[in-house]
């Protein structure tokens, strides 16, 4: 269980990143690309943050995900400077891809042609927990 002060550093995580990650994609004029941050938990001594990526188009988004973790030092930099006033030390960063949307997509494409996935789980892939 998350104790408040965890889950009021996620959220700040979450939206710092997902307007700076927007903000470079704008900048660098990547076109049709959009990168949402589904979910940042952080660790209980606040040194690590888990930070899930949703990215679109789903293609490509093992490349995109490995120039982020490349990149993951001067993210961390980036947002040091705009949470400086809300914490002392921004927490180390890790990134993964959250492919939950997929795999709910998967599900209903399922659903829709007749089959029932909840009978047959081998059609689905499986799903690697974190």
């Amino acid at each position: 269980m998350e104790s408040p002060r965890q889950l009021k550093i996620g959220k700040v995580i979450q939206q710092e990143l997902a307007a700076l990650l927007q903000g470079s994609i704008r900048t660098h004029g990547v076109p049709n690309l959009m990168i949402s941050v589904t979910k940042a938990k952080v660790s209980i001594d606040l040194s690590v943050a888990k930070v899930y990526l949703s990215i679109f188009p789903s293609k490509d988004a093992n490349t995109y995900l490995l120039n982020i973790k490349s990149n993951a030092v001067a993210i961390r930099h980036d947002l040091s400077q705009r949470i400086k006033n809300q914490l002392r030390r921004v927490p180390e960063l890790h990134f993964y891809l959250d492919d939950s949307l997929d795999y709910i997509e998967t599900i209903d494409t399922a659903l829709k042609a007749g089959e029932n996935p909840i009978k047959d789980t081998d059609r689905l892939v499986k799903r690697q927990k974190k």
